[in-house]
């Protein structure tokens, strides 16, 4: 994602369009016996504890990756983030929900159909953070088949897995968006917070 102030705020605005979309979505199914099936996937009701559950399992993969990079001796090839960014992460807990966990899931052909289009979602989430590879301005496009990034597209796989548990999960029974995008933001905080704490934040 681009960390020009600009695009930081663009995406900021994005995200809290789409968050009013779905406060708005919400109170109308809270009014009616049923959800409008013309409305946003998963504005829907979902008890406290499992707000707590999303959070919690959300920063047990983030101290997984944490303590793994630091085992593997990685944890110093971590790239930097502007201070600023933090505001377009936490935005993402918001937009890459809906696209993912709300749009990008095949939920009414079946069980089978549903975790394997839970799985093959993930993988494409995971991949295209772009972790395999370099683009950076003024250099060329390089390949970047590295343990880093195998093990950091591997935590990005395991997050998507847990978001899409979340939602679909049985103890999820509206099939609520609301703890994926609480545990996303959370989890992607965190990601701030190490950063943070290891130098990584500028």
């Amino acid at each position: 994602m681009n960390e020009s102030p600009f695009m930081v705020l663009l995406y900021v605005g994005v995200a809290a369009y789409v968050g009013y979309m779905y406060w708005g979505d919400y109170q109308s199914n809270q009014a009616s016996e049923q959800p409008d099936p013309r409305g946003m996937p998963g504005a829907t009701s979902a008890s406290w504890g499992l707000y707590g559950i999303g959070v919690i399992g959300a920063l047990l993969i983030l101290a997984a990756e944490t303590g793994g990079e630091i085992a593997l001796g990685i944890a110093s090839e971590q790239s930097e983030m502007v201070w600023y960014f933090v505001f377009a992460i936490l935005g993402a807990g918001i937009v890459e929900e809906v696209i993912f966990r709300g749009y990008l899931v095949v939920d009414s052909k079946g069980r089978a159909a549903l975790i394997g289009s839970c799985v093959g979602f993930s993988l494409i989430f995971a991949i295209i953070h772009g972790h395999f590879w370099s683009n950076e301005e003024g250099q060329a496009f390089a390949w970047t088949f590295t343990t880093k990034a195998f093990f950091t597209t591997g935590i990005l796989l395991a997050n998507s897995l847990w978001f899409y548990a979340l939602r679909f999960g049985s103890w999820n029974k509206n099939r609520s968006l609301f703890p994926c995008m609480l545990a996303h933001a959370a989890s992607n905080f965190g990601v701030f917070a190490v950063k943070l704490a290891q130098g990584f934040v500028v």
